[in-house]
Order: C-alpha cells, then sequence, then structure tokens
C-alpha cells in the first residue's frame, strides 16, 4: 500500500468520542450551575466577600475532585468495552498486512517455478 490513506474513524470510536464530549459539557454545566448557587447562597446567607470566596473554593476543590474520578471512571470504562471488543491496534493491522504481503509475494514465486 504506497498510497497514503486517510484513517476513517471506527464508528465505535466516534460513539465513545461523542459520550464523552457530552459527558464533559454535562459536568461544565453543573460547575456553572454550582458557581451560581454559591452566589445565591452568599446572598442569602450575607457572607463577606471573603466567606463567599473561601466557600467558593472548598467547592471547586470538591467538583475538581469529582470530575477527575468522573473522567477516570469514563476513561477506565472505554479502555474496558474496546478491551473486550479487541479492536486491533494499528500496528496489529500493519503487521497483518506485511506478513500478508510476504505470502502473497511467496505464493507468486511459487506459481512462477511450475
Amino acid at each position: 500500500m504506497d498510497k497514503l490513506e486517510t484513517p476513517q474513524k471506527h464508528p465505535l470510536a466516534e460513539t465513545f468520542e461523542r459520550v464523552w464530549s457530552q459527558a464533559l459539557l454535562a459536568v461544565s454545566t453543573a460547575e456553572d450551575e454550582a458557581a451560581r448557587c454559591v452566589q445565591r447562597v452568599a446572598e442569602l446567607a450575607g457572607w463577606s466577600q471573603e466567606e463567599m470566596i473561601r466557600q467558593g473554593r472548598l467547592l471547586t476543590e470538591r467538583l475538581t475532585g469529582h470530575r477527575k474520578d468522573l473522567e477516570h471512571n469514563v476513561e477506565e470504562g472505554v479502555r474496558r468495552a474496546l478491551h473486550t471488543v479487541k479492536i486491533p491496534r494499528r500496528e496489529e493491522i500493519q503487521d497483518i498486512e506485511a506478513r500478508l504481503i510476504r505470502l502473497a509475494e511467496r505464493i507468486d514465486a511459487l506459481g512462477q517455478r511450475k
């Protein structure tokens, strides 16, 4: 295969990318909503600027931890799903292709001997 081919995404990979993007959007939306909630609570509770900043930091730290956990869980789930599906890696496909080319050359050489 001398010509350059554009790699096409596997439908499963496209699905995982779409789901991952949607999950990140949902987390970002939740973080934005949490920030608005902190602002509302601060106004209702009569917190000072310093207390509001402190509470915001605490909430941000918790949300960041939850987001990292979510990302890890999604990535681990995708890894397990792909491992179960046994999609060959690019290197494995290239190795098989090279072996097939060598076999075809051997077959051609044997055919020319006859």
